[in-house]
């Protein structure tokens, strides 16, 4: 069964925590690629994407590369408190949850992808760590130490993008934020993290393979190129 297969390979990437009173010592140990991608891509899809909310779900692969670079480059997962903004059907929530956050938050204004996240959490075993929500960002409030996300690139919706971006860097410390990527995307981006008195550490460029999801979609697959930035509030 693909569950027990998900148990299996999840005792791996487990990690020990030991409580001590308030304090919590972790013991660190970077997960194989390979085994984070398999229990992301065996998690459930979207059953009815929604072309205005730009409902892409993110590809096993990318999800897995930046939960690694997030947790082991800079220490932004292990230990920490967090955000899923946009969460979609949980990728990186859950992924979060499994290399080591103390908390996970996801919210999503589609309340079909959010119950799918809880599914998917309840199964691979981390629905204790995790927490699902149906809520516009505009109701969020709270303070957490790492967002990720993947928001709409703003094609359908204008500003949709920068929407999320605000909140945030309202909300969190540190940012990881997918945006297709550009010369004139990339300066919007960094006009707006300015603006909003913040500063952009890394910019890396990668793809986001998309499968059709929608009527108009005519090829197989899709590659779009998208720049994943680390946004750190001053």
């Amino acid at each position: 069964m693909i569950v027990d297969a998900l148990l299996i390979v999840r005792k791996v990437l487990i990690i020990n925590v030991l409580s001590v009173g308030k304090r919590v010592f972790m013991q660190r140990r970077i997960a194989k690629k390979r085994e984070l991608e398999i229990i992301l891509e065996n998690t459930k899809g979207q059953i009815s994407p929604k072309v205005l909310l730009e409902q892409y779900v993110i590809p096993a692969d990318l999800a897995g590369w930046i939960l690694r670079h997030a947790a082991y480059s800079h220490d932004d997962i292990i230990g920490k408190h967090v955000f899923d903004l946009g969460c979609g059907t949980g990728r990186l929530g859950i992924g979060a949850a499994l290399l080591g956050a103390v908390k996970v938050v996801g919210v999503d204004i589609d309340p079909t992808v959010v119950r799918i996240a809880k599914s998917n959490a309840d199964i691979i075993g981390v629905s204790e760590t995790t927490e699902w929500v149906v809520s516009d960002i505009d109701s969020i409030t709270g303070h957490y130490d790492t967002v990720l996300q993947n928001p709409p690139f703003g094609v359908r919706k204008r500003g949709a993008d920068a929407k999320f971006v605000e909140k945030a860097l309202k909300v969190a410390n540190v940012v990881y934020s997918l945006h297709k990527s550009g010369k004139t995307n990339r300066k919007f981006i960094s006009d707006l993290v300015k603006k909003l008195r913040s500063e952009i550490t890394e910019i890396f460029q990668t793809e986001f393979e998309i499968y059709p999801t929608f009527r108009f979609h005519r090829k197989r697959r899709h590659i779009v190129k998208v720049d994943l930035y680390r946004i750190k509030r001053r």
